[in-house]
């Protein structure tokens, strides 16, 4: 929420890829994790600033789901 924030002060149309989607899905027996990239989400905005936000955001979402596995 606090990046949310942070980031629709930047730019309110950010608010169209808030919140971050997760998918969890079974394939051939194996459970898939997966997210669309914030920076390309955010990209379509050309905004630096708001690129550099959400590579931040990429980098710990990523993370999470590394741990998960």
């Amino acid at each position: 929420p606090v990046e949310a924030a942070h980031v629709l002060g930047h730019n309110q149309l950010v608010g169209y890829f808030l919140p971050c989607k997760i998918v969890v899905y079974e394939s051939n027996g194996n459970v898939k994790i997966g997210l669309p990239k914030p920076t390309a989400m955010i990209g379509l905005l050309d905004e630096p600033k708001l690129i550099s936000i959400a590579e931040d955001i990429e980098k710990i979402l990523i993370a999470v789901l590394e741990k998960s596995k």
